[in-house]
């Protein structure tokens, strides 16, 4: 193909993720030329609402399935009509040494809260401290947070903001355990807050390389974890009009197969196609972007191999399962995130089977009802059954477990563990509320590492692209790109994805992060 055959834009971006669809709406409405290529026949990525089971009338959020990091900045900026739900209760964790009792965190209602607390473990002081180690990190995120879509801060500027330093050091110098175990006396309660480290992250409480204290500073500072109404396809859906309406081209069914630092992106689709950018915006992982430099001629280093830690499930229920602690309805304990066998020592044992190669038993999942805060997911008739929508979040399942297993084989092994956990603290099998398709099939599918590496492209099944980094420079940053932390080794190539430094989730903080560093290098 020669060059006269190449579509020329100011910014191509490789990737249709919702990252990428946020960069394109913020620089095509400051006036730059911009196309977005997609592999795939929807943009989207991983933020996508679909039907997984024939003939049933009910829309999940496949794979990415609540919204905390979004800052209220981008969603303003780009006119965003979306509504993001606060879930009534925070949590329900059921005591593993007996189900029949738990802690119930009820946002509404602290002498609830209390009252949980008492009846678990026989006084109320925990419950006074997990309060006040939840206001000390609330503090710590009104600081950090809003600089999240500004240059990036040094170190030094946010732990001044922050006001704490004994919390700072403990949190950035200091494995996460021992700022648990300083804030919190109980096991179980050390583990609820753990488990936010934990998210596609495989670590220990004690792991030197701090990835916990990273993953869990992540999901601190952007607050409550909402429910998008609509599901996740409702945000992307936005983003895709905002992008569209501001003059972005976006292209799907387009497989990119290599990028040269100069800006040229070939792909394919029923033929091949050519685009050139002044500026090329990746908004996929690093290893992925490694492996289109290196077909496009270029010798790169390998960037660390991502590995995720996770399975998801999908379930349809035609109504809540009972559980053994008959003083909490299902409707509290599953409308906030229900936490099975992720106490802080279940937690540590299972990190340390999986290391060792095996799955672990039990494994430490967390549940959640999307359809008791948004039912509009589901269709009337699954409505006015009393169906609901069930998600499975399952940690420590590192992707070297499954890698080189046969897919369908893994995934109903790991969806077997995963069922196994929670119905220790059910007072019936799960089965018996599974719904089934006309076909009758059960409504319940499992979304593995592997999963995701073949259908979304992420290497090693990682949500993150990769490691997370600490949102904030290491010194003084002078290069555009490096001032917003989206920076490659080529300085015409950005990150835009969840492999920006301050990427991860879905937040779209990577996407308005690149097209700010974009728009600085075009208008010089």
């Amino acid at each position: 193909m020669s060059l006269a055959d190449t579509t020329r834009y100011d910014v191509v971006i490789v990737g249709g993720g919702h990252n990428a669809l946020v960069a394109a709406a913020y620089l095509a409405r400051a006036g730059r030329s911009v196309v977005v290529l997609e592999r795939l026949d929807a943009v989207g990525g991983a933020a996508v609402s679909e039907r997984p089971w024939r003939g049933v009338d009910a829309r999940v959020s496949r794979y990415s399935y609540l919204v905390s990091l979004l800052p209220p900045r981008i969603v303003a900026d780009l006119g965003l009509r979306i509504d993001l739900r606060r879930r009534r209760y925070s949590s329900y964790t059921p005591d593993p040494a007996d189900p029949s009792r738990g802690v119930l965190i009820d946002t509404r209602d602290a002498a609830a809260t209390e009252d949980s607390f008492t009846r678990t473990f026989g006084d109320a002081d925990e419950a006074a401290r997990y309060r006040a180690f939840n206001e000390r990190l609330a503090k710590l995120a009104r600081a950090v947070f809003p600089t999240m879509t500004e240059p990036l801060p040094t170190a030094d500027e946010l732990r001044e903001r922050v006001g704490d330093d004994e919390l700072w050091t403990a949190l950035t110098e200091r494995p996460l355990g021992d700022l648990l175990r300083s804030s919190l006396e109980t096991d179980l309660v050390r583990g609820v807050a753990l488990t936010d480290g934990l998210i596609g992250t495989f670590a220990a409480s004690d792991d030197p390389s701090l990835a916990q204290n990273r993953c869990f500073l992540y999901h601190v500072v952007g607050g409550d974890w909402n429910v998008p109404v609509g599901g996740m396809g409702a945000v992307t859906a936005e983003l895709e009009r905002a992008a569209r309406e501001a003059g972005a081209e976006i292209l799907t069914g387009v497989d990119v197969i290599s990028v040269t630092p100069d800006g040229e992106v070939h792909g394919v689709t029923d033929r091949p196609v050519s685009f050139r950018g002044a500026l090329v915006l990746s908004g996929v992982g690093p290893a992925v972007l490694a492996d289109l430099l290196t077909a496009g001629g270029t010798s790169v280093g390998a960037p660390p191999e991502p590995e995720g830690s996770q399975i998801k499930v999908n379930m349809l229920l035609s109504r809540l399962p009972r559980l053994k602690d008959a003083a909490v309805s299902a409707e509290a304990a599953f409308s906030g995130t229900l936490h099975v066998n992720e106490s802080l020592t279940q937690l540590d044992s299972a990190f340390i089977a999986a290391t060792g190669g095996m799955l672990p038993d039990p494994l430490p999942v967390e549940v959640y009802c999307h359809s008791l805060t948004d039912p509009s997911i589901l269709g009337p008739e699954l409505r006015e059954s009393g169906a609901q929508t069930l998600t499975l979040f399952g940690l420590h399942v590192p992707h070297r477990l499954i890698a080189d297993e046969d897919p369908v084989a893994a995934g109903a092994r790991l969806l077997a563990a995963a069922q196994h956990s929670l119905e220790s603290v059910l007072d019936e099998p799960l089965r018996d509320c599974i719904m089934r398709t006309p076909e009758g099939t059960l409504c319940i599918e499992a979304k593995t590492t592997s999963d995701l590496e073949r259908a979304l492209n992420l290497t090693g099944g990682d949500i993150f692209h990769g490691g997370l980094s600490w949102p904030w420079s290491e010194g003084r940053a002078t290069r555009p790109a490096a001032r917003w932390g989206v920076e490659t080794a080529h300085a015409r190539i950005l990150l835009c994805g969840s492999g920006a430094r301050r990427g991860g989730a879905v937040s779209g903080i990577g996407g308005q992060n690149a097209a700010m560093a974009a728009l600085e290098i075009l208008g010089e």
